[in-house]
């Protein structure tokens, strides 16, 4: 048998259409909690650049070859969805339905399916059939514009809050709820809509309380989460690196200015027409030593301070390593799966899954005869 996940999913299978960003690494994240992921890739790839071999969204998952626009092509989906308990597609809308795999087909051969779409618009409204990438949905969400200093441009966030927070993992919670409900007495399939819009909208609710109550302003760099706190934000040091600071409560701001050692020599934390006066000494105390230095400081302390680690750092800070935040596999370092479990623990148990490289295992274990392809010497 194929070495499969121990995590909590373990037994459900999920069928994940090819595509790119929050579809695949919604699709990894439910492999790492253990389900059998059999991902559809399509012949000549999915015109993304990178090495299959270093695509760490396909981790734990297994692949198969399928032409969709062939003659057999889509009943080879359909027979996957017929056993699957989970399909997920990234496509504009109406594109699977073109191609013979929609939820109305999809449902009919499985009424127990949970069908999971994940676009950037949505399947309906305006923009549904526009194109368009994460800097784009965040923008229109008013999140983007949250982000960065008042007087420059908003700062982009990789793509980590559209895509992946406001998609894939508004996805998978989706997809989960509605498997719990289709598995509840008198429960059925269903189709999950997850739109990076709705989620990175969704993301904010907290920034709309406090905006009603009057408790933030609508424009950036002038609120307590937003660097317009000089006890919450970077602070550069004097090797160039950084120094994130997140002070907020009183006996953590007391803790902080004391082992800056500038106690005695700023305004109350409370003085809100002396907080640039209140930024320029944290700076310039920051800018007297090394990232390394102030990393020492504040060691063990409640100061709420931190050094900003690089990406290639980040797995040897101390904490990490020790928690085994990040793992190697196939002489890859990436992070571990999460959330943990107790009971049922997720790994990563295999590499990027090659594109078609799993067929013959996949068609034997969902019993699918159908999908190997053909030998020499039957053609």
């Amino acid at each position: 048998m194929a070495a499969m996940g121990n995590g909590p999913l373990a037994g459900v299978r999920v069928v994940e259409l090819a595509g790119i960003g929050p579809g695949p690494f919604a699709a990894m994240l439910l492999a790492d909690l253990g389900a059998d992921v059999v991902r559809v890739d399509r012949p000549g790839g999915s015109g993304l650049s990178i090495d299959p071999a270093y695509d760490l969204t396909n981790r734990n998952k297994r692949s198969v070859l399928i032409d969709l626009k062939a003659a057999d092509g889509p009943g080879q989906v359909l027979d996957l969805a017929e056993r699957a308990d989970v399909l997920i597609e990234g496509y504009r809308p109406g594109v699977a339905e073109r191609l013979g795999v929609g939820p109305q087909q999809c449902l009919a051969r499985n009424p127990s399916l949970v069908y999971g779409r994940m676009t950037g618009w949505g399947q309906e409204g305006p923009l549904a059939q526009r194109a368009g990438h994460d800097i784009a949905y965040i923008a229109v969400t008013g999140t983007l514009g949250m982000i960065g200093k008042p007087d420059e441009p908003p700062a982009v966030p990789a793509n980590l809050v559209g895509d992946y927070a406001g998609g894939s993992l508004y996805l998978v919670v989706g997809v989960l709820a509605a498997l719990q409900h289709a598995r509840s007495e008198g429960g059925s399939g269903q189709v999950v809509d997850a739109a990076i819009v709705d989620g990175a909208a969704h993301l904010a609710t907290m920034i709309h309380g406090m905006m009603a109550a009057g408790g933030w302003q609508d424009r950036r760099g002038a609120n307590l989460l937003d660097g317009g706190c000089p006890f919450y934000g970077n602070y550069e040091t004097a090797d160039g690196q950084y120094m994130a600071v997140g002070a907020l409560e009183q006996q953590f701001y007391n803790e902080f200015i004391e082992l800056l050692g500038i106690k005695d020599e700023v305004p109350a934390r409370k003085d809100f027409a002396r907080w640039d006066e209140l930024r320029a000494a944290v700076a310039a105390r920051f800018k007297t030593g090394t990232r390394e230095e102030w990393t020492a400081v504040f060691e063990g302390s409640d100061a709420c301070v931190a050094p900003v680690l690089s990406l290639r750092e980040a797995p040897s800070h101390p904490h990490l390593a020790a928690r085994g935040t990040f793992v190697d596999h196939g002489g890859l370092t990436q992070p571990a799966p999460a959330p943990r479990f107790s009971a049922t623990p997720g790994s990563v148990y295999r590499s990027p899954a090659r594109p078609g490289a799993d067929t013959a295992e996949v068609a034997r274990d969902w019993d699918l005869p159908g999908l190997e392809p053909a030998k020499e010497e039957d053609r």
